[in-house]
């Protein structure tokens, strides 16, 4: 099992969960975040007036998927994430040990 999460645009969330759904994975975690990685802050307009935005609000998605779907997910999430512009986020790949479901102690891939 592999733990695929990615920070990505907020207006691509459904888009990616879109695709990440027709690839079978129903299980998805999603939270609002605020950060910044390599992009260099640069200002934005609203309400008529520029502001300078030092930790935009970036969507977190967490999927639990089968090795075999790791490939298959990220190219997904990069096709559908990508604006071609500084910002557009990042994907981390992290192999999982291990899962059990509380509710029946199942182990293993059966748990997610």
């Amino acid at each position: 099992m592999v733990r695929i999460t990615c920070m990505i645009r907020p207006h691509k969330l459904e888009q990616v969960k879109s695709a990440i759904a027709s690839l079978g994975v129903s299980g998805l975690n999603v939270t609002d975040v605020r950060g910044v990685g390599n992009s260099p802050e640069k200002p934005s307009w609203f309400a008529g007036e520029q502001h300078l935005v030092a930790l935009p609000i970036k969507a977190k998605l967490e999927v639990i998927a089968p090795d075999e779907l790791k490939d298959a997910l990220v190219e997904s999430i990069v096709q559908n994430a990508r604006t071609g512009e500084p910002g557009d986020g990042k994907i981390f790949v992290e192999k999982i040990v291990d899962a059990i479901r509380i509710r029946t102690a199942e182990r293993g891939d059966s748990a997610v």
